[in-house]
């Protein structure tokens, strides 16, 4: 572990060195190497002591550098082990990793055994399954491109790995110990390593200046030309890096956002780099967006380009929740995802014959004619390959989990007819959420795809069994939080908005032992899971944002889901409300819990509030007024308001909304004719 004044106080680097001092290895079985950066912070003294006390930890004191990589090639040098990993001073083992990782890499002879990584996004496609012979394409490893790895002592002395004092040196590490090693294998069932904030010169380090990254970049492809053959796995590799280390920096707020003198000077190192580098006979191995960015560099297109990466700024996807329903202990969620231009208007791709070809955005279409032709602009098989992946994130801890989608890809065309108000069919697979798209593409804004163009959006089915959801174990108590991405196409990853029409919030008690796990909404109307809350009330204020109300002569009823009445019933509960302005009032009243059906429909929380248009101390008058859920003697605030106006229309608050309090003149007229009364 390579440290660099990480702070006494740094509540990461004390969990970092817990780790690995409370692993399950006995002490005797694995040696701890701190490689100390010269710091200055008191950390010297820090480990020097735990040293003082622990015969298997040894410490490094070496001039400072500024970068992890002296530290780590004396580690490497010094180490005594069989295997070896490298970990940042913020990363942090599980308590069995060592132990799992060496069985797993001895078993499968491993020369680099991959641990499964956690940094709070989504799993990469690497940790789909465990993996005896790992294969560096077929199995995603470059996006894995960080040294935390169990690495063959031997192999690495036998192949004389070490880092590079230069940038990307972390991934052309990795990249050569990947293509020399006879053997990677995954081990992908359980959390090994919890990657911390990435520490200046590793793999996540993203401020390189121009000149850094070329020199960079220039290192990771000599390393891909000495360990490959001329061939696809070579242009593949080359593309991959291309793509993930230059490309991606011709884009987004910080490219826009740069000096004009430093965004001219990314530019011509970049366009240098493709111009030595990078062949036109890669561009194949990109998408067709990036194609278009290639071209512009080698045409020497900055201004293009930044007109580019301005009219695509605010390019997503959306996750649009078309079904939820429970079956046999597992939720199951029925999604449509697509992508969508900047302003929310849906991606139009242009149909010829049976293909289907990219197209920019219309802000820039005049900038780009001619730069690619059908062949290169051809999306067709990335199309047909799209699919949805879904995952759960526990909201405390950040730990994440992949759930099992099955995908299918809708497609509308938009053809003459369409133009004249009829939509084109669906492909096979639409599905209902396919036939949703096609319905609205024949319909206002859709329309003005023109002819021969087609929308297309992929139709996903996850489902979440809270019993083995957790890498075939049970998901932990708390709130999850579910994350949608679109592979295949640009777009990135987007949370599930709460849907316009009804639909249950219905919890069930699932898993074994069966837990109550209930769906429900954030403020701002996001969709997760909360597996067991910790109590009736919060059960209820997980769905409150779904409260209706009723009004009748001089009463409201306000309704409120209630996604799980015990079998024995709910106990006696009051609405409390309470005024976010003026006096400052509130008011209790009884509140009678309907059960439902568990899994199928949601009970409901029924409260008769008194409303009258001047208010007063046995009514609710105007306002807003915010509703808390009294059970014990416990209040529990719920995730709505209510908006009483002048005229006595009631009116719920959704979450995540502003309040709209009344101006002083309304305010001061209320309290004249309160006062009044």
């Amino acid at each position: 572990m390579p440290v660099s004044n990480p702070g006494l106080s740094n509540d990461d680097f004390g969990a970092a060195v817990r780790s690995v001092l409370e692993q399950s290895l006995p002490p005797d079985e694995y040696e701890v190497v701190f490689a100390d950066d010269g710091s200055t912070d008191g950390t010297r003294r820090r480990l020097d002591a735990i040293a003082g006390q622990r015969g298997n930890v040894r410490v490094l004191h070496l001039d400072h550098t500024g970068s992890p990589a002296r530290g780590r090639n004396v580690g490497l040098s010094v180490a005594r082990g069989e295997y070896v990993y490298l970990l940042g001073q913020y990363d942090r083992l599980e308590p069995h990793a060592l132990e799992r990782m060496y069985d797993r890499a001895v078993e499968t002879d491993a020369d680099v055994l991959v641990g499964r990584l956690a940094d709070g996004g989504p799993p990469p496609a690497a940790f789909a399954r465990d993996r005896d012979r790992a294969d560096v394409l077929r199995d995603h490893l470059l996006a894995l491109p960080t040294a935390h790895k169990l690495f063959s002592r031997e192999f690495l002395e036998t192949c004389a790995l070490r880092f590079a004092d230069r940038p990307l040196s972390e991934q052309a590490f990795v990249t050569r110990a990947y293509l020399a090693a006879k053997v990677v294998a995954v081990l992908s069932g359980e959390i090994c390593c919890h990657l911390g904030p990435a520490a200046p010169g590793t793999a996540g380090e993203e401020r390189l200046d121009a000149e850094a990254l070329f020199d960079g970049l220039n290192a990771v492809f000599d390393v891909v030309d000495a360990c490959t053959e001329p061939g696809p796995q070579r242009r593949r590799i080359q593309a991959h890096w291309y793509r993930a280390l230059g490309l991606r920096r011709l884009a987004g707020p910080r490219f826009l956002a740069a000096e004009p003198d430093e965004r001219m000077l990314l530019f011509s190192f970049l366009r240098r780099f493709t111009l030595d580098r990078f062949p036109t006979e890669l561009d194949v191995h990109l998408p067709a967006h990036l194609r278009a960015r290639t071209a512009l560099l080698r045409q020497d297109r900055l201004d293009a380009l930044l007109a580019l990466a301005e009219a695509s700024r605010g390019t997503g996807i959306s996750a649009e929740l078309r079904g939820l329903r429970w079956d046999r202990g597992a939720l199951l969620l029925d999604l449509s995802v697509e992508v969508l231009r900047a302003g929310g208007s849906p991606l139009w791709l242009r149909q010829r014959d049976d293909r289907l070809l990219w197209t920019p955005p219309p802000a820039v279409e005049g900038l780009l004619d001619g730069l690619l032709g059908d062949e290169e602009a051809d999306v067709t098989e990335a199309v047909r390959r799209a699919r949805v992946e879904v995952c759960v994130r526990h909201a405390e801890t950040g730990v994440t989990h992949a759930l099992p989608v099955s995908c299918s890809v809708g497609q509308a065309t938009v053809g003459q007819s369409t133009a004249q108000g009829t939509a084109g069919q669906g492909t096979a697979g639409q599905g209902a959420a396919g036939q949703g798209a096609a319905g609205q593409a024949a319909g206002g804004r859709e329309r003005a795809g023109g002819d021969g163009q087609a929308r297309v959006w992929v139709n996903g089915q996850a489902r979440l069994d809270v019993g083995s959801a957790a890498l075939g174990g049970p998901l932990s108590a708390g709130l999850w939080e579910i994350h949608v991405r679109l592979r295949g196409l640009p777009g990135g990853r987007a949370r599930i908005v709460r849907p316009t029409h009804p639909m249950s919030c219905a919890g069930a008690l699932a898993g074994e032992p069966a837990r109550l796990v209930v769906p429900c909404w954030s403020e701002r109307g996001e969709l997760g899971v909360c597996v067991e809350p910790r109590s009736f009330p919060e059960s209820i204020a997980l769905v409150s944002s779904r409260a209706t109300v009723a009004r009748q002569e001089g009463h409201v009823f306000v309704v409120v889901p209630v996604p799980y009445v015990p079998p024995s019933g709910g106990p006696p509960a009051e609405l409390v409300l309470r005024e976010q302005d003026g006096r400052g009032r509130s008011m209790v009243v009884p509140a009678l819990v309907e059960p439902g059906i568990p899994g199928r429909v949601a009970g409901q929380l029924v409260a008769r509030v008194p409303v009258s248009r001047l208010g007063g101390d046995d009514c609710l008058g105007p306002g807003l007024w915010r509703p808390a859920l009294r059970i014990g003697q416990k209040d529990v605030d719920l995730l709505f308001g209510l908006t009483i106006r002048r005229g006595g229309q009631v009116s719920v608050l959704p979450a995540g909304a502003p309040p709209r309090a009344p101006s002083p003149l309304r305010r001061l007229a209320v309290r004249v004719l309160r006062d009044r009364r």
